[in-house]
């Protein structure tokens, strides 16, 4: 099947499915590779790292994370 049938065929789909199968063809053209993902973390993790280095934030404990999340979802 050739790309024009294949156009053909999902052009005759129900409007639900094409605009299902529209998403899943979007978000596979946005989603970054696990190589980028890797990429990105090892950028942040230096950037942060950096930070705390020259003074620039203070470290906040896990405790202190925790805490904070817990009375953020009472």
């Amino acid at each position: 099947m050739n790309i024009e049938q294949l156009e053909s065929e999902i052009l005759d789909l129900p409007e639900e499915e094409r605009a299902r199968l529209a998403q899943k063809l979007l978000l596979s053209l946005d989603t970054p590779s696990e190589d980028e993902i890797a990429k990105d973390w090892l950028e942040l993790a230096r950037q942060r790292a950096a930070e705390l280095d020259q003074g620039l934030v203070e470290p906040v404990s896990a405790e202190e994370v925790r805490r904070k999340a817990e009375n953020l979802l009472r």
